[in-house]
């Protein structure tokens, strides 16, 4: 399976040599023909894309040009984009249609992207697979016998079974880099702050964002993924450094204090460092400016289940200690009550 990277569609459209309604015609017709075993792309909006594409080919002819410039793509079900559900895999939500685009879907499609649908997630995006009561099970595009991943686990299918070229996930946990490592994609989880959530919100609610949530790209190359990143963010990104390959300093760590890690893990970790070195560059396997990472550790997990039990119901006769961080009211036409409990990407 060989197809263009999200860069090089663009650039094809450009030279004329496609256009942006063949691209998204193409892109329908895989996940036609392939997602039926692999159930990645749940929420199918192929009539809007196509019409989509083809208002962006006459907006090309008269001269309209962007960095995704008419790349076909899938994002996860949790960004909201208008006329489309938002349910993070909760049937109770099932009926709830987003009334207007993610700030990150407005970014994508004023870059040219052509947006096919959203692809699946578990229930509060707080699982390592993509299983849920509205959808079902998304299964692992190299081996369907294993996980997919989560919780962006539909997010990575789609890539690897080659529907699209890029994708849009989140994570706090590890919701971007387990399904794409799972499934052998790219996946960038930025640092927080860098990209807006607006409209990556619990189903019905206009919510403060959850701490430690980000949202970021996932793709078959790296330079989809920066160019991806450098659209969406919030301000200018310094360009990637670049050194000779005898400059480089890796430090590389193969075990935790939290954890074993797998025999087969750390034998590859070893080789990508031998090649490293191999190469030119200086490998260290211990460094003096490392943290505590069993404080850290539990720094961290502190921090998620704040995250996690934000807004849940209190005990019977308890009340708030403070009221300061109450989410404002729903301002969407037909919100639905907010949740118990925040949903945020543990995974």
């Amino acid at each position: 399976m060989t197809q263009k990277t999200a860069l090089q569609t663009a650039a094809a459209i450009r030279a004329g040599e496609t256009t942006a309604l063949a691209e998204t015609d193409a892109a329908i017709a895989r996940i036609e023909a392939r997602d039926g075993a692999l159930n990645a792309v749940v929420v199918r909006d192929f009539e809007r894309a196509r019409h989509a594409a083809a208002d962006l080919d006459a907006r090309i002819a008269r001269g309209f040009d962007a960095t995704l410039l008419g790349v076909p793509m899938t994002i996860k079900e949790s960004y909201d984009v208008a006329g489309l559900p938002t349910t993070y895999g909760f049937a109770e939500h099932r009926d709830f249609i987003a009334q207007e685009d993610a700030v990150v879907v407005q970014r994508l499609k004023a870059a040219g992207a052509v947006l096919l649908g959203k692809t699946n997630v578990p229930p509060a995006l707080a699982d390592l697979q993509s299983d849920n009561p509205v959808y079902g099970r998304t299964v692992n595009a190299i081996d369907p016998t294993r996980s997919a991943g989560g919780s962006s686990g539909g997010s990575a299918v789609s890539l690897a079974a080659g529907f699209v070229p890029l994708e849009f996930g989140s994570d706090i946990g590890g919701s971007i880099r387990v399904p794409a490592a799972f499934n052998g994609v790219w996946g960038h989880k930025p640092t927080w702050g860098v990209v807006p959530t607006e409209g990556h919100y619990f189903p019905g609610t206009d919510s403060a964002r959850a701490v430690l949530s980000v949202v970021g790209p996932m793709a078959r190359d790296a330079d989809d993924l920066d160019a991806a990143l450098g659209i969406v963010a919030d301000h200018p990104l310094a360009p990637a450094r670049q050194h000779a390959t005898g400059e480089w300093r890796v430090l590389l760590l193969t075990g935790h204090p939290m954890a074993t890690v797998q025999r087969a893990i750390v034998a590859a970790l070893e080789t990508l460092g031998d090649t490293f070195a191999a190469a030119g560059a200086t490998v260290d396997r211990t460094s003096d400016l490392l943290p505590d990472l069993e404080r850290q550790h539990d720094g961290y997990w502190q921090m998620l289940n704040i995250a996690m039990s934000r807004r849940m119901p209190l005990p019977e006769g308890a009340t708030p200690a403070h009221t300061g961080d109450v989410a404002p009211p729903p301002r969407r036409t037909g919100a639905h009550p907010a949740p118990v409990a925040s949903a945020v990407h543990a995974l």
